[in-house]
Formats: structure tokens, C-alpha cells, sequence
């Protein structure tokens, strides 16, 4: 058992400090936002994440995960204090290190014995040597700062932390080495690896990894939209290179675009490093103009099919998320499309099974928001999927004629098949295959 402290309560941080806590160690959450601990407190979780409010509610029970707003008394009997902050883009796409900096600085002013602070917020080349830094201007006694990125997927978080498919460790500290190894241990016992390595190396890994998959979904979106212009169907093609097994079949299916928090910052935040360190990261600056394309490629085809005219049009909208199982609509293509729909004149209702209230928050009364996924189509002339839902997959295609105006879906998610979709009747778009005019 480990006595933690874990400062920061968004995804990473609740994910992180919940999941320690179900293995037997005493964790305590610290956040600043002193309404949000209080309904943390009294066991009300404040994210969407499957799997997280069952293990969330035993550990408060058991007394090993508590909540406090009080920095000084959430460290006083640590052992760990992980760092799980927001590091959001400025304006020039670089990763903002003030919230990590500053709380560096006051770990600084109060540690009175040795601790291992952990960033475990996806953080630049170098952060690690700035943190400790940060805590040396002011501290008295001795401690090590150690990167271990997380690879958490929005959605399986919970799956994703309990058995990882690795852990990724930065420390030039034996002792610290060593705290870390028996932390870790109970996730990793069907002998997947814990690989340790210098600081920088563990921090480049992150950037680099989510880069990589970044470039491997817009490469796809590419291919999918020559597919369009050649008449080629981009579904073969995926499964012709997905069964290369030096390629893998994971994460080639083509889309509007890849959102989140985590690969459109990390991504702009790593080419922003290399800028600064006079490296011009010439693919992944490709990367970001495609991928800010694809997220509204589906609105010309809308327009085309309204003959250059949404005047008047009531669109509707499966998903708002950026993926599904998740409510964040950060960076999601549902938000770039409702935001071109409504500038040419057109009117928007959604139905999202968790994302509507954070978008109710973000847009107010700029669309209209539905209660489940038929009463969204009522007099609407189209409807666009952005989001593939488990609940969107196999609907009812009776109950979605009967609610649209017109036979007529734009799919940003390829969740239908082409054929099926023209003997149902329906006018079907969707990403990289062939245009089949259904009948109106």
C-alpha cells in the first residue's frame, strides 16, 4: 500500500487516482474547483467515462480515495504526488506549463520529506528538468521528478489503466525507480513491460505515439477522399493494407477528422517543439491542415445536394462527442459541422447520448437538443452522423424514414453499408466509397 496524492481531477487525474485506489493504496484528489470536490465528496463523479463510476463509488466506501481542495494537507503523508494538469495549446501552439510550474513551486514551499513527484500530464520534451527546477527554488529536503506519460484512450480508460499495454517510466533516480516498479507492479503481473528510461525520452515517447496515430487516421481520411475521385471504395482498400500485419488494422477507417484533447494539442504542441529546437516537422504540420479539412468534408456534399442553398434547412445531428463512449467535445468535428451548417443559414437539432450538456454550456440555445435519436429527425431534411455511437449502428431505418422530411444521410462515420443503404431507399453519402443515389 502507497500513500498517494494526485493534483488534478479531469480525465487523466480521476482515471489515475481511482484506479490506484482500487488496487489498495490510501489516494487523495486535489483539486482547486472547491463545488466540483464537493460533489466528489458526496460521490457524484464529474465525467462520462465507462467502467469509472462503479470502482469510483467502492473506493470512496472503502475510505481509500479521498477529495480535497487543500494542497498542504493532500500531500502531508504522500509518498507519490502525481501531476495531472492541464497543459492546454497557446496561442502559438505550445504546450501552456503554468498550472505544472506553479504547483511545482508550491510542492517547493511544503514537502518536508523526500517525494517522488510524478508528471503524468502529456507534457514537452525538457518539462521534467523545468518541474524540478520549480520545487528546487524552494525546497529543503530531497525528492525526484519522474515523467510517466499515460495512454489512456477516452472510453476504456479504465480498461486501458488496469492492464496497460505497457508503462512508460522517465527517471535518472534509483530510488525513485524503485518506488515507481512497485507501484506498477499489480497492473502489469500478466508480464506485459514497464519500460524505464531517461526523462526526456519518456516524455518525447508520448508525443511521438500520439503523433503517429494521428498521421495514420489522416493518411487514411487522404486515401478516402482520392477513393471518391478515382471510384475506388476505401473499405476494400483498408482491409487490403490493414491485413499487411506491418501496417495493422487499427485505426485505418476514415472519418471527419480526429478531435479530442489529446491528439490535435499533442500533435500541434510537438511541432511547436520542433520549431523551437529549429526542426521543421514537415508531415505533421500536413497532418493538422488535412485534418482540419476532413472535419467539415461532409458540408460541400451537404450544400451540393441542397443545390448551393441551406437556407431554410433543418439539419440533424447523430453525436456531438468526439468519439463515442466519451461526453468530451473538445476539438469535435460535430462542432466545426453544426458551426458551418448554422453560418449558411440552416437550422440544427442533435441527439448525443452524453455530450449534449457540455455542448449546451458551450453553444446555449444556437441549436436544439433531442431526447433520443429518432425525436431528432422530426421534420428535418437530412440527418449527418459525426459521431458512431454504438446506438446509431443498427437503427431503425422504418422509424428514420417516418421522422425525416426526406430520405437523405450524410455519414461522416461509414457505419451503414453502401448497397444496403440504396435498397432502403435513402440519398447516402459517406467517406471514400461510391456515391449511390438512393431513391427519393
Amino acid at each position: 500500500m502507497t500513500n498517494i496524492a494526485v493534483v488534478g481531477t479531469g480525465y487523466v487525474g480521476l482515471v489515475t487516482g481511482t484506479c490506484f485506489a482500487e488496487t489498495g493504496n490510501n489516494v487523495i484528489c486535489i483539486d482547486i474547483d472547491a463545488n466540483k470536490v464537493a460533489k466528489m465528496q458526496n460521490g457524484e463523479i464529474p465525467i462520462y467515462e465507462p467502467e469509472l463510476d462503479v470502482i469510483f463509488e467502492r473506493n470512496i466506501k472503502a475510505g481509500r480515495l479521498t477529495f480535497t481542495t487543500d494542497l498542504a494537507a493532500g500531500i502531508k503523508d504522500a509518498e507519490i504526488v502525481f501531476l495531472a494538469l492541464p497543459t492546454p495549446p497557446g496561442e502559438d501552439g505550445s504546450a501552456d506549463l503554468s498550472y505544472i510550474l506553479g504547483v511545482a513551486k508550491e510542492l517547493g514551499k511544503i514537502m518536508t520529506d523526500y517525494l517522488v513527484i510524478v508528471d503524468k500530464s502529456t507534457v514537452p520534451v525538457g518539462t521534467a528538468e523545468k518541474v524540478k527546477a520549480a520545487i528546487a527554488e524552494h525546497a529543503t529536503v530531497d525528492f525526484a521528478v519522474v515523467s510517466n506519460p499515460e495512454f489512456l484512450r477516452e472510453g476504456f480508460a479504465v480498461s486501458d489503466f488496469m492492464k496497460p499495454d505497457r508503462v512508460v517510466i522517465g527517471t535518472s533516480d534509483e530510488r525513485a525507480q524503485k518506488v515507481m516498479d512497485s507501484l506498477y507492479k499489480p497492473f502489469v503481473r500478466q508480464g506485459n513491460p514497464i519500460y524505464f528510461m531517461d526523462e526526456k525520452s519518456a516524455e518525447l515517447t508520448k508525443y511521438a505515439a500520439n503523433a503517429f496515430l494521428a498521421t495514420k487516421i489522416t493518411f487514411m481520411n487522404e486515401i478516402a477522399n482520392f477513393c471518391e475521385l478515382v471510384g475506388a471504395d476505401v473499405d476494400k482498400v483498408r482491409i487490403g493494407i490493414g491485413s499487411d500485419n506491418r501496417i495493422g488494422k487499427r485505426f485505418l477507417f476514415p472519418g471527419i477528422g480526429f478531435g479530442g484533447s489529446c491528439f490535435p494539442k499533442d500533435v500541434q504542441a510537438l511541432v511547436k517543439s520542433g520549431t523551437e529546437n529549429n526542426y521543421d516537422f514537415k508531415i505533421l504540420s500536413a497532418v493538422m491542415d488535412v485534418n482540419q479539412d476532413q472535419k467539415t468534408i461532409l458540408f460541400p456534399k451537404i450544400k451540393n445536394f441542397f443545390r448551393g442553398d441551406l437556407t431554410g434547412k433543418h439539419i440533424a445531428l447523430w453525436g456531438l462527442a468526439f468519439k463515442p463512449d466519451t461526453d468530451d467535445i473538445r476539438e469535435a468535428p460535430a462542432l466545426y459541422m453544426i458551426d458551418e451548417l448554422l453560418k449558411a443559414g440552416a437550422s440544427v437539432s442533435a441527439y448525443d447520448p452524453e455530450a449534449m450538456p457540455n455542448v449546451e454550456r458551450l453553444l446555449g440555445n444556437k441549436i436544439t437538443y433531442a431526447s433520443d435519436e429518432y425525436s431528432v429527425l422530426r421534420n428535418a431534411d437530412a440527418l449527418v452522423i459525426c459521431t458512431e455511437w454504438s446506438c446509431f449502428k443498427n437503427p431503425n431505418f422504418v422509424a428514420v424514414k417516418d421522422f425525416l422530411k426526406d430520405n437523405v444521410i450524410f455519414d461522416g462515420r461509414n457505419l451503414y453499408d453502401v448497397e444496403e443503404m440504396n435498397e432502403k431507399g435513402f440519398y447516402y453519402a459517406s467517406i471514400g466509397r461510391r456515391k449511390v443515389f438512393g431513391l427519393l
